[in-house]
């Protein structure tokens, strides 16, 4: 007896593969997350991180890369992978690879457009989002505040030089906690990661304030 033919699955049944970014800078001293307007359904009115659906003719990380220079106008900026996961768009078969950017406020350019418009929230103030995207900012959020303890990737949130102050208000809006003015300034010198330029800032009434820069503005792990 012949063996039954075996069937493909029809092509339309493939699930859809797409990027998103969760894309982050400090913002008047808050830390605040690029969202979108969905002007189309499904998830219509809602916010969501921005993205886009993967066509095979690029690498992932690239298409995360052109996602965020189409949102920002930023392309030097830090970004990694944070997971791959299914189930996030409960209309279709889907996978998402998410990643996460730190980007320079100062720096960006958002599009004019009122379509798809984007706009920069507070994490800690955010609405319901489309496609559980509330869920991937707080895993996002988790890494981040991580790998601060032993990293440089504050780099991405900070101009080139910058003052302690300026740095220390960075750490504490991604941690959400006041930090030890006095501690958190001896331990960022004798880690290495930032150095002073030789150069000073006045800020109002003050005396010049010593910028700093990071030792690299690639990676560095402690």
């Amino acid at each position: 007896m012949a063996a039954p033919r075996r069937t493909e699955p029809p092509s339309d049944s493939a699930p859809v593969v797409a990027t998103i970014v969760v894309i982050l800078a400090v913002i008047e001293e808050r830390l605040q997350v690029l969202l979108v307007h969905r002007s189309a359904e499904p998830e219509r009115d809602l916010w969501a991180l921005p993205g886009g659906r993967w066509h095979g003719n690029e690498s992932l990380q690239a298409a995360a890369q052109r996602n965020l220079v189409r949102e920002t106008g930023v392309a030097d900026l830090y970004l990694e992978q944070l997971f791959t996961t299914s189930g996030l768009d409960p209309h279709q078969p889907s996978v998402a690879i998410a990643y996460f950017a730190l980007v320079e406020a100062g720096k960006v350019r958002l599009r004019q457009e009122e379509a798809w418009r984007p706009a920069w929230m507070p994490v800690a103030d955010l609405p319901a989002l489309a496609f559980d995207n509330n869920a991937v900012i707080e895993q996002a959020m988790r890494r981040v505040g991580a790998k601060l303890d032993y990293t440089n990737i504050a780099y991405g949130l900070l101009p080139e030089q910058f003052t302690l102050r300026e740095l220390q208000t960075a750490y504490e809006a991604v941690l959400a906690e006041p930090l030890d003015r006095r501690n958190f300034r001896k331990r960022m010198i004798s880690t290495g990661l930032i150095e002073p330029t030789g150069d000073t800032r006045r800020e109002g009434a003050h005396r010049p304030a010593t910028l700093y820069r990071f030792s690299s503005r690639e990676p560095v792990f402690l």
